[in-house]
């Protein structure tokens, strides 16, 4: 294989979320071919999207190994400078104190309304957030999560009530969480979690009335005089959640493995 074919394979198992695996992908072509910039950028940024701190230092190892042959290339700059903004300065102050001479290295040499200097401005946005930014972020990141999970829900929900799910691209990841989650709610005993997810609403409103009414009888009776014991009736909407959150988890495994599976094929074709 060419770099520019390590470099493709790379970008699409970083696409898949298959982090480890575009970092494998990405030191073969290095051992195998030679140092080229664009495989070190894929190297660190697949480092980098784990966000830990052994990862970031592995990461800027990648950067300064590519710019140390090619000082100049805008991917490995922009790159390491959303590394270096995201350092704490107290932990990492020598990359902290990177962050000016890479944005004064990348205005030289990407002229404004390019996409290296959109990158450079949506960075520096992302690090000049204040605490309630920081707030709105999260609760907004928190939202889409919820509303991705509805909608695999609504999704499970229409396979559960046709019997089924149509034969799909084994790397349609949409198509993929449709079919592990079918597959870890079927079974007699999952048939509770079944009819929860495919009655998610009504499921919900119920829950949450059961949760009120109980709540209130055990204060009327005397039993206690504060409750929220009723809220324990929302343990199984949480397990038939937590079984939605494990079929995506499961179904993103599987797109990579074929993508892996495609990869391998091709090079056996060659």
């Amino acid at each position: 294989m060419t770099h520019d074919e390590y470099a493709d394979r790379c970008e699409e198992l970083f696409a898949a979320g298959g982090f480890t695996q575009a970092r494998n992908l990405a030191e073969s072509g290095l051992e195998e071919l030679g140092p080229d910039p664009v495989l070190y950028r894929w190297l660190g940024l697949a480092h980098a999207a784990e966000d830990e701190d052994d990862h970031d230092a592995e990461a800027e190892k990648a950067y300064k190994a590519g710019l140390a042959q090619w000082p100049d290339d805008l991917g490995l700059l922009v790159s390491y400078l959303e590394l270096c903004l995201r350092a704490d300065g107290w932990t990492y102050p020598g990359r902290a104190a990177r962050v000016d001479r890479l944005k004064k290295q990348i205005a030289e040499l990407a002229p404004p309304g390019s996409p290296e200097a959109a990158r450079v401005e949506a960075a520096l946005d992302w690090a000049g957030r204040g605490y309630w930014q920081d707030v709105r972020e999260r609760s907004a990141a928190a939202r889409t999560d919820r509303a991705a999970l509805t909608s695999h829900s609504a999704d499970v929900a229409e396979a559960l009530e046709q019997g089924g799910q149509a034969p799909a691209h084994p790397e349609d990841l949409r198509a993929a969480e449709v079919a592990a989650a079918l597959e870890l709610l079927a079974g007699p005993w999952q048939a509770p979690l079944r009819l929860m997810v495919r009655y998610r609403v009504a499921a919900y409103v119920t829950t949450f009335v059961l949760a009120l009414a109980t709540n209130k009888a055990l204060v009327l009776t005397g039993t206690v005089s504060y409750s929220v014991w009723g809220w324990i009736w929302f343990a199984p909407l949480l397990l038939a959640d937590s079984k939605l959150k494990q079929a995506r988890r499961l179904a993103r495994q599987r797109v990579i493995a074929a993508v892996e599976t495609r990869h391998a094929e091709a090079a056996a074709a060659d």
